[in-house]
């Protein structure tokens, strides 16, 4: 198991769109830095889902880890879900937050602001995609389309992936 430098994620985007849209600025030394798609301002004690701008794709011999930038937490920002994201998800991925600021002051955060550190991991094993409930969240159909003939290419089982994936997705499985 490894973490993937800069130059091997940067050749996996290029080629697989493991990050979609990507700003080379944002890749990092053993990672890359998620933006949040919508500002948003959490109150004291409030819940909220952020949501990443970016579409992630975790290629079948990969898994990510997410840790928030230190400066949230600082804040007071609390991060609730799993920091994993599955080999073979696809979708953007939504950060369950918490506001536990000391000072119980609002907490806010800009579109686009740098957020939550991801970092590609190797696995070993047989293939073992994620078929849970939330692949392809966050994404259109024009999205989708874009990544099917990548799934194609990655997964030599995509047919029968496909029949999970789309079973709660009204989308035609055509390219």
């Amino acid at each position: 198991m490894a973490v993937l430098g800069k130059d091997k994620l940067k050749e996996l985007i290029d080629r697989y769109k493991c990050i979609y849209p990507y700003d080379y600025n944002l890749l990092d030394g053993d990672g890359y830095v998620l933006t949040v798609k919508e500002e948003t301002t959490l109150h004291y004690l409030e819940h909220k889902n952020l949501i990443s701008y970016e579409i992630v794709f975790i290629l079948p011999d990969n898994v990510a880890h997410l840790t928030a930038k230190s400066r949230y937490g600082r804040m007071g920002l609390s991060f609730l879900n799993a920091a994993k994201v599955h080999s073979g998800f696809v979708g953007r991925l939504a950060l369950e937050l918490v506001n536990l600021s000391n000072d119980r002051v609002p907490i806010a955060i800009k579109r686009g602001e740098p957020f939550m550190h991801i970092e590609f991991v190797t696995r070993e094993g047989e293939l073992s995609p994620y078929t849970g409930e939330y692949q392809f969240q966050y994404l259109s159909d024009e999205e989708l389309q874009m990544y099917i003939p990548i799934l194609k290419e990655v997964f030599p089982n995509y047919d029968e992936l496909a029949k999970i994936w789309f079973r709660n997705r009204r989308l035609s499985l055509q390219e």
